[in-house]
């Protein structure tokens, strides 16, 4: 373990930032000009590398092709002036990561690695980070597998990485949510608190099934009784419900969001009543028929707070009374959206500033 991160840096010789729209950028479109590189051989991980972003070499037989053990993390770093660029809850990626590899059988690397790497990376692309309004510099920390042999078993290498995007809007209109009686997303027991790969992977196709009859995303239920709501493919979900925050219950199935809990704590020390709880997707339907779903939002690093306009299960279509973000959603969002930027006090103490150099 690495107590003193050293990071052994190479610079770029020639920045691609002249070539970027930043007027026009998508999501993880294009790459920043470095990446940060740890190998995991011998038991121990070795020094930190940075160097600039290009292809890795890699055989056929890499262990990651072939058995997918892999995990990810998503967290993005805001401007706010020439000097500083904020990081947000950058410790809960950490831990979480940490949980993840833990599932899977891999070794993290030190929370020192972690923060020191993603810090120094974000000084050396400082520029990368996008000034307008509303786009940040996106970060992918993953780590890999990298034994080069087909054996269906935990791999005795590994490597870590982070990239980083400039990105604009992950969502940029309000999102229709459909059910699946046929396809699940996590069991109990299995890996769906972790932010492992093949999670993705596995709900490609019943996204793009709901997709083709014209719904952005996936409202997952729980495996054995179709009957729990529990998240959508790329975030958490709440619903405001006759003046009451609910969200489901974490049991081991949902991804534990850093931005969930950044929801749920602001909303308590608002004295929202928030419910973390078991909620069936029959309750929902019922509120929508009543008029009491007062709101439906999805929450995520990269969606951050996502207003849903429709909700579709088994034939039953309903409407929160918000199409857009409604009160509750609009204050979460200004609110978050203020801190990432030092804009709003930190109660919480959310914010990692980096001092960068110009």
């Amino acid at each position: 373990m690495i107590t003193d991160t050293a990071i052994d840096i190479t610079k770029t010789t020639q920045s691609r930032l002249e070539k970027v729209d930043f007027d026009n950028l998508g999501f993880g479109q294009v790459f920043s000009d470095h990446m940060l590189e740890v190998e995991y051989a011998g038991g121990e991980w070795k020094q930190p590398r940075i160097k600039p972003y290009g292809p890795i070499e890699v055989p056929p037989a890499l262990h990651v092709f072939h058995y997918g053990q892999s995990v990810f993390e998503g967290a993005k770093a805001y401007y706010v002036d020439e000097e500083t660029v904020n990081l947000f809850r950058i410790e809960k990626n950490y831990e979480r990561m940490a949980r993840s590899c833990e599932r899977i059988c891999m070794p993290p690397v030190d929370r020192d690695t972690f923060l020191k790497g993603i810090s120094t990376l974000i000084d050396l692309d400082s520029k990368w980070v996008p000034r307008k309004e509303g786009d940040v510099l996106y970060i992918r920390p993953f780590v890999t597998a990298f034994d080069s042999v087909i054996a269906a078993n935990p791999s005795e290498t590994y490597r870590f990485y982070v990239i980083t995007s400039p990105v604009g809007s992950y969502y940029s209109k309000s999102v229709k949510l459909t059910t699946s009686r046929k396809h699940v997303r996590a069991v109990k027991g299995g890996v769906g608190a972790a932010k492992f790969a093949g999670n993705y992977g596995g709900s490609f196709y019943p996204a793009k099934k709901a997709k083709e009859k014209g719904y952005d995303q996936i409202l997952w239920l729980d495996a054995f009784e179709h009957k729990y709501v529990e998240e959508v493919g790329t975030m958490n979900i709440f619903f405001v419900i006759d003046g009451v925050l609910v969200t489901p219950k974490l049991e081991g199935t949902i991804l534990p969001g850093v931005t969930r809990d950044s929801v749920i704590q602001l909303a308590e020390s608002w004295e929202i009543p928030v419910e973390e709880r078991r909620i069936a997707i029959q309750e929902v339907i019922e509120a929508g028929k009543e008029g009491t779903l007062e709101e439906a939002f999805g929450a995520g690093t990269a969606a951050v707070i996502a207003p849903i306009e429709e909700i579709h299960h088994s034939g039953t279509t309903v409407t929160p009374r918000e199409t857009d973000r409604g009160p509750v959603g609009q204050r979460l969002y200004d609110t978050i959206y203020d801190i990432q930027r030092s804009r709003a006090e930190d109660p919480f103490d959310w914010v990692r500033p980096v001092k960068v150099s110009s």
